[in-house]
């Protein structure tokens, strides 16, 4: 069971009102508040274990109120939450939105109502956010393909056939994942490198779906040989599918977040790799433009994204990902994003301890 699922749930179910965490400004100025929204926790852990956490810890340090909840897949938990958030006096909205068409109707209402608006991880496409907070997520796809490219040289493929399971479609850092990975792979399908196998969207990042999904394109393509995952979540569900037909460790496997399980697979050598974006550098930048929102203040930033929808240039920053093989899980543990003691439980010690993690 994915940790504190229930608790979670709840949470948006009660909906509580927004921690204090600072005492009110004198006078008739608005209470400086902050709210947040997270998408869900089934996709990945990170939300829960890692942006929570991070987001509270710099939001309590600047001694401002907020309320950070979860929408859990929901959308209209998602914009229940959202009706809620403003009502209770909230001065910034910060989202990482389920879909562009909940996260605009979001952004838009607070918008009407003086509410400032960040756009947190995703981009709301035809959106109104003040800013955008994320990774550079065509490099992130570069990494990927550029990594499958990698693990396939050294088992020294001959044309492969390369499979790849997208991210959801409603979700544009999907989008720009694909672009960023068929960047590298579409010029190798051309030349002859390797050969296009099935490609398919998971809807939802939904890893059960994904399994039924690959398991079909095995039975199509019995012989494929490397498989683009669009994260560690789809990847696993590839895995687990390859340990079914005795091929895990044979087909390199891609994948995205450095979770626990992921970077597990990649000790084990069922996973090629994974690429590690820094959350706790992401959180850190996104609270600080809150904080500065909150308090009636705008920070000039020094990169932009264009919304491909309406071409407006929307202020963001974007934060370098990187990518992760075996020898360098390490570092994610030195950073401090899982610890020793999640990863190297006695199936992966050994495999820990070959990899400098002790």
């Amino acid at each position: 069971m994915r940790r504190g699922l229930a608790t979670l749930t709840a949470a948006v179910l009660t909906a509580g009102s927004l921690t204090a965490c600072g005492g009110d400004d004198a006078g008739d100025a608005p209470v400086p508040k902050i709210g947040v929204i997270l998408p869900d926790s089934a996709t990945s852990d990170r939300w829960e274990t890692a942006d929570r956490k991070f987001l509270e810890s710099a939001f309590q340090k600047a001694g401002i109120q907020f309320d950070i909840q979860n929408a859990q897949g929901d959308k209209s938990a998602f914009q229940a939450i959202a009706d809620q958030q403003i009502t209770n006096g909230a001065t910034v909205l910060m989202i990482a939105n389920l879909d562009s068409g909940t996260g605009k109707a979001v952004l838009d209402k607070a918008k009407a109502e003086g509410v400032a608006t960040i756009d947190y991880d995703r981009l709301t496409l035809g959106g109104s956010a003040e800013y955008y907070v994320s990774f550079d997520n065509t490099q992130v796809g570069k990494l990927q393909g550029d990594g499958l490219a990698t693990c396939l040289t050294k088992l020294k493929a001959q044309k492969p056939i390369v499979a790849e399971l997208h991210g959801s479609p409603t979700d544009n850092n999907a989008t720009l994942f694909k672009e960023g990975y068929e960047s590298v792979l579409n010029p190798l399908y051309a030349n002859g490198t390797y050969v296009k196998g099935p490609d398919q969207a998971v809807p939802d990042w939904d890893s059960v779906q994904a399994g039924t999904l690959f398991e079909q394109m095995l039975t199509q393509s019995p012989k494929i040989g490397g498989v683009l995952a669009a994260n560690d979540g789809i990847g696993n569900a590839v895995i687990t599918v390859l340990k079914k037909n005795k091929l895990n460790g044979k087909v390199p496997v891609t994948g995205q977040d450095a979770d626990v399980t992921g970077l597990q697979n990649i000790l084990a050598g069922d996973q090629c790799m994974t690429v590690y974006k820094a959350i706790k550098t992401e959180a850190s930048a996104a609270a600080e433009l809150a904080i500065s929102l909150a308090k009636g203040e705008r920070k000039d930033v020094t990169g932009s994204v264009v919304d491909p929808q309406t071409q407006r240039k929307v202020p963001s920053v974007l934060l370098p990902p990187q990518a992760i093989f075996q020898a360098d899980v390490k570092t994610v543990v030195d950073d401090g994003f899982v610890t020793r003691d999640e990863l190297c439980t006695e199936v992966y010690a050994d495999a820990c301890k070959q990899f400098g993690i002790e």
